[in-house]
């Protein structure tokens, strides 16, 4: 065999190691994440919900009933969707306030719910947050999100069940593939 074929084996070999390892490193961050909102108790000025996954609005929603947190904004809601919709338990919160809860409609993405709730929080003077979602997905959005938001604002993470404890492989894989890719694009 000749050199160059050599070298074209042992570079492609080494980008497959690499490759393998950056996997490997990021598939056991991810796993790492705790299901927090069993065992944290969390205070904030607001909470940002991502929307796209179950149990995430309702634990908004538990944070604002209790008083955790005094403003909600749910990010990535579909544009013709309605609260009611949406968390259809509302009735049974008792004495919540329509004026606490604020529908970000236009971000279909990580990226997007990090660059449209921006202003919101902004908005509603919210100094420290907690950041909602489920676990396999909290890596990649506290990644992104503190890329974007300022330090000045606290962010704290809170993350829901994804549904199975541990995730499945498959939606391991794919969060691993989301979470590598932003990290050389989004963060």
């Amino acid at each position: 065999m000749k050199t160059g074929r050599w070298l074209t084996l042992l570079s492609v070999v080494a980008a497959l190691l690499f490759f393998g390892w950056l996997y490997r490193r990021e598939e056991s961050l991810i796993s790492a994440e705790p299901i927090s909102a069993w065992s944290e108790d969390h205070r904030a000025d607001c909470a940002v919900v991502l929307t796209g996954g179950p149990g995430r609005v309702r634990e908004g929603f538990d944070l604002l009933a209790q008083g955790q947190v005094h403003k909600l904004i749910i990010s990535g809601v579909h544009p013709r969707a309605t609260l009611r919709e949406i968390f259809p338990q509302w009735p049974f919160y008792g004495a919540l306030r329509l004026e606490d809860v604020v529908l970000e409609r236009r971000s279909t993405t990580t990226y997007g719910n990090a660059l449209q709730s921006l202003p919101l929080v902004e908005a509603v003077r919210c100094r420290s947050m907690v950041l909602i979602t489920s676990q396999l997905h909290m890596r990649r959005s506290f990644q992104t999100f503190r890329h974007i938001f300022p330090d000045e604002i606290l962010i704290l993470t809170r993350s829901v069940s994804s549904g199975a404890v541990p995730p499945r492989s498959s939606d391991l894989s794919i969060e691993v593939f989301k979470s590598l890719f932003y990290s050389l694009w989004a963060y």
